[in-house]
């Protein structure tokens, strides 16, 4: 994990890596929580015999948005700032989902810092990201992410 003391040190980092983050496994419990909580039950998601029988695939696939919706959580084991105080996730710029996540797949995000911009009493940040597939050399999602850091 990358740490970083203020957010001056990390505006240096513009332009770099920030790294990846280990793989986790994508469970059906994962799924079928997301789908409880979004309401989006599709059987390509949640029902793993029906996905058996009619899905190219032939077992039920994340959400795109789930895959998104892990951003953060692998964000924070990539790096920390020790003076920032809040985060806003601001949106993106841009996500194409490439492709699909089966489950028991093993993800992991790669990390990129774009820029940094002053904004307001914090900064606005941009960040590639590349949710990879273990194994397979098209990721799941690339993701240009905007985050506003305050200290």
């Amino acid at each position: 994990m990358l740490t970083f003391t203020n957010l001056a040190e990390f505006s240096d980092h513009a332009g770099q890596s920030l790294g990846e983050t280990a793989y986790m496994t994508i469970t059906q419990d994962m799924i079928n929580l997301f789908a409880q909580a979004t309401g989006d039950h599709q059987w390509i998601h949640t029902d793993p015999d029906q996905a058996a029988q009619l899905s190219p695939y032939k077992t039920t696939i994340a959400h795109g948005f789930l895959t998104l919706s892990l951003a953060p959580r692998l964000m924070a084991e990539l790096y920390r700032i020790e003076s920032v105080k809040m985060g806003i996730n601001y949106g993106s710029n841009k996500v194409r989902f490439t492709n699909a996540v089966p489950v028991g797949s093993h993800l992991r995000l790669k990390a990129q810092l774009q820029s940094v911009e002053p904004q307001n009493k914090g900064v606005r940040v941009i960040t590639e990201c590349i949710f990879e597939i273990e194994g397979n050399p098209k990721p799941a999602c690339i993701a240009e992410l905007i985050t506003l850091l305050f200290e």
